[in-house]
């Protein structure tokens, strides 16, 4: 069956980099995959490739690192049909569990203990038409929707969205992260400050650790 493999880019441990999670030590597994292409993407490479392994081989492995959180990630984790069990059998574990998508793949489905960190993609990202709108109905207070900016149109489309969405009322974090390279930090934040929107600051810490070449959650 097909829920019972996944093809698996990596699995490993690190601290969670862009959430409100970031800086918790945290067990990824980034399944291969993926069928947006954003322009600021930072983790092309689990496009392709991968091995495939057993769905209890895979649970195993995320286990056996020990971290009390444990994401799964990609590419777009969503994709492969045995990611929705393996969320489920992480959360039975005893595990803090978050799934990182791209707002285009389907929501409903994931388990309801499950942390979802779902991206709107801004209309820099050349992706923004492929946004999924009716999952912000399985969208809830345990999740988080995330916007990542390249430019100040990409910031006043977002204001867009959270006012005309009334995103605020679903009562998750609403993280803005600048394209890493191509907005300013410091210029977002003097966007944010002047609307005093109801966002959060996202960015992220494994490139501040590891520098700009680090692959993204």
């Amino acid at each position: 069956m097909k829920e019972d493999t996944l093809v698996v880019h990596e699995i490993y441990k690190s601290v969670q980099g862009e959430s409100t999670f970031a800086g918790v030590p945290c067990t990824f597994v980034r399944l291969t995959g993926c069928n947006l292409r954003c322009s600021w993407c930072d983790t092309p490479q689990a496009f392709y490739k991968g091995t495939r392994m057993a769905r209890a081989t895979v649970l195993a492995r995320a286990l056996e690192l020990g971290t009390p959180l444990v994401e799964l990630t990609g590419g777009e984790p969503l994709l492969q049909p045995g990611a929705l069990p393996l969320l489920a059998e992480l959360c039975d574990a005893g595990r803090t569990v978050l799934v990182e998508t791209s707002g285009e793949a389907d929501v409903s489905r994931v388990d309801r203990r499950v942390h979802k960190i779902m991206d709107l993609k801004a209309p820099a990202s050349g992706e923004s038409h492929r946004n999924r709108w009716a999952n912000l109905a399985h969208i809830g207070p345990r999740d988080e929707l995330k916007f990542v900016l390249a430019d100040r149109v990409d910031y006043d489309w977002m204001r867009g969205v959270i006012r005309e969405r009334s995103l605020a009322d679903l009562g998750c974090a609403l993280l803005v992260s600048p394209v890493w390279g191509r907005l300013a930090p410091e210029l977002l934040v003097e966007w944010l400050l002047h609307d005093a929107f109801p966002v959060r600051l996202n960015m992220q810490i494994h490139k501040v650790v590891w520098g700009k070449d680090a692959a993204g959650v």
